[in-house]
């Protein structure tokens, strides 16, 4: 038996990157032999074991057979004949396929230390094109290593390319498609997520409502980069600059969609869009079992985006039924994230990236105001439920008058 350090431990200790999870891949063994040694067995379609000791993952070296569409259509081996090497060649990327004996050896045999120091993310064989979630990696990985420099190999986008008009990409579960999204909406360059899928084509297959939106143009005084697609690439960018939650991401993402509903005959301009982009929304959400609260963010993000950036113009009683609407006064937190969505979707347009929004700091005032306007038991008595409510956002509202009135002075 002899025991390697894989994958991604290896590959982020070359960039100098802090490492994480540590993979290890055991070769000439058995699940027999991994069993008697302590080895807790986890792994349901080929045995991966947890170390007795430090938990960690150790794999039978193994080899994969395609014999049907999709991601679960393989057929594996592991026996104590599989080598290192036949392990290694299976991965996805040359950066991923590369080992560490217990010496510390440098095991390489797909030149991934050489696509390291070139920043190429590349397959490494003919195998690439048999797991449609390796599309959905690549691009995962673009969004954190482009920061760095890095680029997909030529060769490597063309195979994507081909994969998605074969139809591979038709077979991954959406349970799969939102983990890898999710993932990509919490790196650092998850703009490099989206252009790559859109790219290849895998986009239109996985998310349709954000593919609808290359090409739409917008009226070039606010959108000097016209193209909405290229918004929801510049939005990511600020956003990411922003905070690195991915739900405050995915709902600036998912705040256009209306726009790829717009019929074309009153481009640019595209009325109603706020209202029309919830049910996409929702459609997103059902289709890839997105979280409720990020769905929920991302409908007040397409509802309200357009009065965030008016709020400057808006008068009182106006962002109260904002305030309201949001329900920012009993969830005060998912308001403030609303805010920095509403941020980047401000700065995510040609030149503006770095301009000041200070829509988000007069409504996060306008927020405490509120907040702050409360209905003592003493104001409360002789007054039943709806009259106390109604008293009570009379003083709210007396209190934005109160607020609008200071910021004239």
């Amino acid at each position: 038996m002899k025991v390697y350090l894989v994958g991604g431990a290896v590959r982020d200790e070359l960039l100098g990157r802090p490492v994480g999870e540590r993979d290890w891949v055991v070769v000439g063994s058995t699940p027999e032999e991994m069993l008697k040694a302590g080895f807790q067995q986890v792994g349901r379609d080929f045995p991966v074991f947890l170390h007795p000791d430090t938990r960690e993952e150790h794999a039978l070296a193994r080899t994969e057979r395609k014999t049907g569409p999709g991601y679960r259509g393989f057929e594996l081996r592991y026996s104590p004949d599989v080598t290192l090497e036949e392990d290694l060649m299976r991965r996805d990327l040359t950066i991923n396929a590369m080992a560490r004996d217990a010496d510390g050896t440098l095991i390489d045999p797909c030149g991934g230390s050489g696509d390291l120091e070139s920043r190429t993310l590349r397959h490494v064989s003919e195998a690439f094109n048999e797991d449609p979630v390796r599309i959905l990696r690549v691009a995962r990985f673009l969004a954190r290593y482009q920061p760095a420099g890095f680029t997909v190999a030529p060769e490597t986008l063309a195979r994507m390319r081909a994969m998605t008009a074969a139809g591979e990409v038709d077979a991954l579960v959406p349970e799969r498609v939102w983990q890898e999204t999710d993932r990509a909406l919490g790196e650092a360059a998850p703009e490099a997520w989206l252009r790559v899928l859109h790219d290849c084509g895998a986009l239109a297959r996985i998310l349709p409502e954000l593919e609808a939106l290359y090409g739409v143009p917008q009226p070039e005084q606010w959108h000097p980069e016209i193209d909405t697609g290229l918004h929801m690439e510049l939005v990511l960018q600020s956003t990411a600059a922003l905070t690195p939650e991915p739900r405050i991401r995915f709902a600036a993402l998912m705040h256009d969609l209306g726009k790829g509903t717009t019929p074309r005959s009153v481009w640019p301009r595209h009325i109603g869009h706020e209202q029309r982009g919830v049910p996409l929304i929702r459609a997103v959400a059902e289709r890839l079992r997105v979280p409720v609260d990020y769905r929920e963010l991302a409908e007040l993000a397409s509802l309200w985006h357009g009065q965030a950036h008016r709020a400057k113009e808006l008068r009182p009683r106006t962002i109260l039924k904002m305030l309201e609407g949001c329900d920012a006064l009993r969830r005060p937190q998912r308001f403030r994230e609303l805010l920095v969505a509403c941020e980047a979707d401000y700065r995510g347009r040609g030149g503006r990236r770095h301009r000041p929004y200070p829509q988000a700091e007069l409504l996060r005032r306008a927020q405490d105001a509120a907040l702050a306007a409360t209905l003592p038991a003493a104001d409360r008595e002789g007054l039943a439920g709806e009259e106390i409510g109604e008293k009570l956002r009379r003083r709210r509202l007396e209190a934005l008058r109160a607020l609008a009135a200071q910021a004239k002075t």
